[in-house]
C-alpha cells in the first residue's frame, strides 16, 4: 500500500519542516555535548536501518526525483549530486539508513588498517555564531577487517565511497615510518577497495597524530599509488588532499598521479588551524584542538576547486566539492566552478536531515531556471579556463 495512503497527513519535507528543526529539536540538542549528540545519532539510524516501514518512509519524505540531476562520474550512476561525507559514519555502522535519506552517494570512514579510539575528549566542537564545528576526532573507527565483514552483510542502495586512512596510534606514539605508512594504507585498500563503489584515500587529515603531512613530501603520492595499483584496484581511487589552492601543489599532485589511469578525481581536507573568518569571539575557540568545518571554510574549498579544475586534464578527472556547504546556491556554486558532485556534513548539524532534499530541490530550480537540461551541463561554466 502506498504511504501517501498509509499516512495521507505526510507531506514532502518543506521549508516549514526544516524550520521545525531549527527552531524546537536543534536548541534542545545543542543542550547536550556534541559528540554524544552524534553518537546517539548514528546508534539511531542503526536501529531504525532495520525497520523496513522506517526506511520506505525516510526515502518517501527526503528522496528528490529529477532527470536533470542524475549524472554519472567516474563510471558511476548517481540520482542526485549530493552525499554524505566521511566522518559521520565512521566505521560504516549506519549504511541501511543512509541510503534511504535522499543522498546521492554516501562515504563512510574515515578507515584505517587497525582499529583506533581517536583522540582524547572532548574532541568535537559548536561555533553557532559562524555556523561551524571543530573537530578533532582523531579517526576513530573499527578497523579495515571489521569494516569490510560489515559491508558483506548489506549492500548500499546509492553508490557507497570509503575513505581510508592512516591508522591514528594516538599522540605520543612513535613516528611511522615510510613503509609502515605505505603498508597501513595496502591493508586496508586491500581489504576494502572490491567492497566499495569508489576508495577516497585521506592524504591529509588535520587531526590525527603521525603522518599527516608525509605526502606533502616530493614524490610520496606516487610511491604510496604505485603499491595500491599492485593491488588491482577494482574501483576508482578519489585522493581527498590537502587544501592548498597554489598552481604549484596543484600541478605537483597532477605529475604524481598521472601514470595511474585508477585515479578518478580529487576531493579537499579541512585546513590546518583556525580561519581568519570567525566571528565568534576568540576566546571561545583559540584553545579548543581541532580543524573548523562549515561556512568559515567556503571559499578556500572553493578556491581549491577552481584552481583544480583549471589546472586537471577534464576528461580524466572529476572533483567532489565539499566545505561549507549549506545550501542549494552553495552547491550550484561549487559545480559551476568544477565540482561533478558535492558533499554535506556540517549542514546536517545545523539544519537536519531534511536539507539534503532542500538543496536537492533548489538545484532543480536553478537549471531550469538558467535554461540547462542536465546537472553536468553546469559543470564549470564559472571557470571556462583550462585543459
Amino acid at each position: 500500500m502506498p504511504f501517501d495512503t498509509v499516512f495521507p497527513s505526510v507531506q514532502p519535507v518543506s521549508q516549514r519542516s526544516m524550520q521545525w528543526y531549527q527552531t524546537l529539536l536543534r536548541p534542545l540538542l545543542f543542550r547536550f555535548d556534541p559528540e554524544r549528540v552524534h553518537h546517539a545519532t548514528v546508534e539511531a539510524c542503526c536501529l531504525t536501518g532495520w525497520i523496513t516501514p522506517l526506511r520506505a518512509l525516510a526515502k518517501w519524505r527526503l528522496d528528490y526525483i529529477s532527470d536533470r540531476l542524475q549524472t554519472n562520474v567516474a563510471g558511476l550512476g548517481f540520482n542526485n549530486p549530493v552525499g554524505l561525507a566521511a566522518g559521520w559514519d565512521k566505521s560504516g555502522r549506519a549504511i541501511r539508513m543512509l541510503d534511504h535519506l535522499g543522498f546521492g552517494f554516501i562515504e563512510i570512514g574515515s578507515i584505517s588498517a587497525r582499529p583506533s579510539v581517536g583522540n582524547p575528549r572532548p574532541r568535537l566542537f559548536r561555533l553557532p555564531e559562524d555556523a561551524a564545528i571543530v573537530v578533532n576526532y582523531g579517526l576513530p573507527n573499527d578497523g579495515a577487517e571489521v569494516v569490510a565483514q560489515r559491508l558483506v552483510k548489506y549492500r548500499s542502495q546509492v553508490p557507497l565511497g570509503v575513505n581510508l586512512v592512516k591508522t591514528n596510534d594516538g599522540p605520543g606514539a612513535p613516528a611511522a615510518s615510510e613503509d609502515e605508512i605505505l603498508e597501513d594504507y595496502v591493508r586496508s585498500f586491500a581489504l576494502l577497495h572490491h567492497r566499495a563503489d569508489y576508495v577516497a584515500l585521506n592524504l591529509s587529515c588535520p587531526n590525527a597524530a603521525g603522518g599527516k603531512d608525509f605526502f606533502r613530501e616530493p614524490g610520496q603520492v606516487g610511491r604510496l599509488l604505485t603499491r595500491l595499483a599492485e593491488e588491482q584496484p577494482a574501483a576508482p581511487v578519489f585522493l581527498k588532499v590537502a587544501p592548498d589552492p597554489s598552481p604549484a601543489a596543484m600541478d605537483d599532485l597532477l605529475t604524481q598521479v598521472d601514470p595511474f589511469p585508477f585515479v578518478s578525481g580529487f576531493l579537499f581536507n579541512l585546513p590546518v588551524g583556525k580561519p581568519t573568518t570567525l566571528t565568534a569571539p576568540r576566546s571561545s575557540w583559540e584553545h579548543l584542538p581541532g580543524a573548523v568545518s562549515g561556512k568559515p571554510v567556503q571559499q578556500l574549498a572553493n578556491d581549491c576547486i577552481r584552481e583544480m579544475y583549471r589546472r586537471m586534464p577534464r576528461g580524466r578527472y572529476a572533483i567532489i566539492g565539499g566545505g561549507g556547504l549549506f545550501s542549494a546556491e552553495d552547491a550550484y556554486a561549487k559545480i559551476r566552478l568544477g565540482a561533478s558532485l558535492v558533499q554535506i556534513y556540517t549542514a546536517l548539524v545545523y539544519e537536519g536531515p531534511g536539507v539534503t532534499r532542500r538543496i536537492n530541490a533548489g538545484l532543480d530550480r536553478l537549471l531550469e531556471r538558467d535554461g540547462l537540461r542536465h546537472i553536468s551541463e553546469a559543470v564549470g561554466v564559472d571557470n571556462p579556463s583550462g585543459r
